[in-house]
């Protein structure tokens, strides 16, 4: 099956500035992929050449087989939904979406059935003759989906589009823009620096970092298989040590951290006694428990004290400092076990080998 957007070696030099170094990557037709990362790392450099407002300094982009880097914006089979969702606050919402379709000199009464079956399908029908101001933040997002989807673009471009939006409204739009995806049935693009947008909402997701991608695959894939150590500490939270591998027998080893802590941790390979490492363990993968003996089957454990207490109902989590004076977050069990947990409080905290990722290096 030929992938709706493919880019081939993508590069994009600005002066002496390489700020898309190489990138490949292709999308399925009808799928919603991400590309999350940092402010700075070259998503948006790379939305504005499949857009076709820069041009790559080397590679192809292509659109349902074809390379479109000859073919102007205005032409290419992509439309592109900003931050700053940029309707026409002087026009109605039906002449909003109608816009494209006009400037292609399209029937007045084609327009008007176009316009009003993207109505429906948004879930705003009836609201054609309102002004943009008479809208609400979310309504306005779908009627800016709504005027690029009636041009029946091969692939849409999303630009952080939910970044202006208060957090309640950007939760339920996370849910609605899934679901708008799959109703329109097209290909979307979308860039992002918050993770949580990207893990909701993506079929794929590629991790962007300083030009280059870390890693691309599912949400579980990044969260729970971390290839390298920024998609381990960009994605989630995480605990992490530095130090120095002590044994390595197979894919378990364990690490002599900075701290003099001994840790057992599995590693994808690669690792030998000596070598320098990173470990990560995420807070929920961390048990608490009253005392040592009940984390008698994990091949990690110590005793901390409670220094503090992060309540936000089922993601509730605690700050322990163990004996080294190093700080760990946990998060509770949503059983209420520990309701009653208060700072100052001695804890035990244990994980096991197979919950801990390894890497070389200093990351």
């Amino acid at each position: 099956m030929t992938p709706d957007l493919a880019c081939v070696d993508l590069v994009k030099r600005f002066d002496e500035t390489t700020a898309v170094d190489n990138v490949s990557f292709s999308v399925p037709p009808g799928s919603f992929f991400s590309i999350l990362g940092p402010s700075g790392c070259g998503k948006t450099t790379i939305m504005r050449m499949i857009a076709g407002f820069l041009d790559p300094t080397s590679g192809d982009i292509r659109i349902k087989g074809r390379s479109v880097l000859d073919t102007p914006p205005n032409k290419r089979p992509v439309n592109m939904v900003f931050q700053h969702l940029a309707l026409f606050p002087m026009m109605t919402i039906a002449e909003n979406i109608g816009y494209g379709l006009r400037r292609q000199k399209m029937p007045k009464d084609q327009i008007a059935r176009k316009v009003d079956a993207a109505l429906e399908r948004i879930g705003l029908p009836g609201i054609g003759a309102r002004k943009v101001d008479e809208l609400s933040g979310g309504q306005k997002q779908r009627v800016a989906i709504a005027r690029c989807m009636v041009l029946e673009p091969d692939v849409l471009l999303l630009d952080e589009p939910l970044g202006a939006l208060d957090l309640k409204l950007r939760e339920h739009m996370k849910v609605e823009l899934k679901a708008l995806q799959a109703a329109f049935d097209t290909t979307f693009v979308y860039i992002t620096h918050d993770q949580s947008e990207a893990l909701v909402m993506s079929d794929q997701i590629a991790v962007m970092n300083a030009g280059r991608f870390e890693q691309v695959g599912t949400g579980q894939d990044l969260y729970y298989r971390p290839e390298t150590p920024f998609v381990a500490g960009f994605i989630g939270e995480a605990n992490r040590w530095k130090g120095r591998i002590e044994r390595a027998e197979g894919d378990v080893l364990q690490l002599r951290a900075e701290t003099g802590l001994a840790i057992r941790a599995t590693t994808a390979g690669g690792l030998a006694a000596g070598d320098r490492a990173e470990i990560f363990v995420r807070p929920e993968s961390i048990r608490l428990a009253g005392s040592a003996g009940a984390l008698s089957d994990v091949d990690n454990h110590l005793q901390g004290r409670v220094t503090s207490i992060l309540f936000n109902g089922a993601a509730s989590r605690v700050l322990v400092e163990d004996e080294a004076g190093e700080t760990l977050e946990v998060t509770l069990p949503q059983s209420g076990e520990f309701a009653s947990l208060q700072r100052g409080d001695t804890v035990h905290i244990g994980w096991g080998a197979a919950q801990a990722s390894c890497f070389g290096g200093q990351g």
